[in-house]
């Protein structure tokens, strides 16, 4: 896909990830990814033109309703599920991601452990 192409379509659609994986690209929306798997919904999987438009919008709400670090399956729950059918997963070894947004729950664990404790000791001068 043409770098100018996806950058205009990046513009209107922030949520949309372009990624490439053994010579094919997928263009989608990344459910998760982790130390060693990627998930995205591929939107080329999508067949019905009604499906496409409600696939957009759908990551639209998500993107500008959320705060992106939890997945779309999982903050829009049953609106999604259709799309289930659309669920490709990749090694990361071979993957390679040239644009767009990355949901991942591990950072948020990560984020979280990285809170520090502050103990307050007494001097006995």
């Amino acid at each position: 896909m043409g770098n100018n192409i996806f950058e205009k379509l990046a513009e209107k659609y922030p949520f949309i990830t372009l990624c490439v994986y053994a010579s094919q690209e997928y263009v989608g929306v990344v459910q998760n990814r982790d130390d060693a798997v990627t998930t995205i919904y591929d939107f080329g999987a999508v067949l019905a033109q009604q499906d496409k438009l409600d696939f957009l919008d759908l990551a639209n709400t998500w993107w500008w309703e959320s705060n992106r670090s939890i997945p779309i399956n999982i903050f829009l729950r049953g609106d999604w599920d259709r799309f289930k059918f659309t669920l490709r997963t990749f090694s990361n070894k071979d993957l390679e991601i040239l644009h767009g947004p990355v949901c991942s729950l591990i950072d948020i664990v990560r984020k979280k452990s990285k809170r520090k404790s502050i103990t307050l000791v007494r001097r006995l001068d």
